[in-house]
């Protein structure tokens, strides 16, 4: 990753940790909060409305024969994650507070990313479609998993929307204007195209309205008194672990498989993220304000570590690729 993409990671990392602070110094409270939460859904709706026009038609078609791969990373996100969010159960109880497990377990049921996953493979030399369709796949797949699974793994938490009414209203803030976006890409793809640069930072604009609404609720309702510190470096050890068992468990899959080096990239890259993206605003219909933060904490950290091991991991298979030819 050259510098120019690594000072764009690092500025929205500041940008996080700036806009947690924010939240923690002076929350939005009251008629604020009420008006924020509106131009909230907006900047969603926006958020998805975008995502949908810059997925070509073209690159659905070129991805959709590597179904092989398609399943596996399905696999890997939506049944490997979960399980492994399961098996740290008996530990959650003395490194993570209830808040953060359930956080935990949102972000293993969570779907991959796009750009990113996208992005990784294309610096390591992978199979680009494949990644494409792969990587919105489960994005879709996600509004209609997530829900579901979330009532698998936690059950009923307080607070927690039906699984059903949650799939509607994901299906109304999400998916309605991500399909709309992609039946208008004919008359504005090519503007898409041109300005994707700049429509980078609505992504990252929407996401610290989010997390700053989100955090602005959660402090309000004492969310740094109910976290002691030993809970955030067990969150980050769990967030560790989680990402360095899917990646080699992915690398040993897709090479036991017989996938080729290309199909492998795709693989590892789009079955071990979880979408920062779609995660907050998921988490913002799925459970009640005041526990937003909690929730979301842990797929702020993991997005964060994330791109830095997949950073490392995807020049190192560049740098491979450039010893075979």
């Amino acid at each position: 990753m050259n510098w120019l993409n690594r000072l764009r990671n690092e500025s929205f990392t500041l940008a996080l940790l700036a806009t947690v602070g924010l939240a923690t110094l002076a929350p939005v409270r009251g008629t604020l909060a009420g008006i924020a939460d509106v131009m909230t859904d907006l900047a969603i709706a926006v958020l998805f409305f975008l995502h949908g026009a810059r997925l070509s038609h073209s690159a659905i078609v070129s991805g959709m024969t590597a179904w092989r791969l398609h399943l596996l990373v399905f696999a890997s996100t939506f049944l490997l994650f979960p399980l492994l969010g399961l098996t740290i159960k008996p530990l959650s109880h003395w490194i993570l507070t209830p808040e953060l497990y359930i956080g935990v377990l949102f972000l293993c049921a969570l779907p991959s990313t796009v750009q990113s996953s996208i992005a990784f493979t294309s610096i390591a030399g992978g199979n680009i479609p494949a990644a494409v369709c792969s990587a919105s796949a489960s994005n879709l797949l996600g509004v209609f998993l997530t829900p579901l699974l979330m009532s698998m793994l936690a059950g009923r938490v307080d607070g927690t929307a039906d699984p059903i009414d949650a799939i509607a209203k994901i299906m109304l803030q999400l998916l309605v204007p991500f399909v709309a976006g992609h039946l208008s890409r004919p008359r504005i793809g090519a503007w898409i195209e041109r300005h994707r640069s700049i429509l980078r930072y609505t992504d990252q604009s929407t996401i610290l309205l989010v997390v700053y609404t989100a955090f602005s609720a959660s402090v309000i309702q004492g969310l740094w008194q109910n976290t002691p510190p030993a809970a955030l470096f067990g969150l980050i050890a769990v967030s560790c672990f989680l990402l360095a068992v899917v990646m080699l468990l992915l690398v040993l899959l897709a090479r036991k498989l017989g996938f080729s080096r290309q199909d492998e990239i795709a693989i590892v890259f789009c079955g071990s993220k979880k979408s920062l993206a779609t995660g907050v605003p998921m988490a913002k219909v799925l459970f009640a304000t005041g526990s937003l933060g909690a929730i979301v904490l842990p797929i702020m950290l993991f997005h964060q570590i994330q791109l830095i091991v997949c950073a490392f991991v995807a020049q190192r298979y560049a740098r491979n690729n450039q010893r075979h030819q």
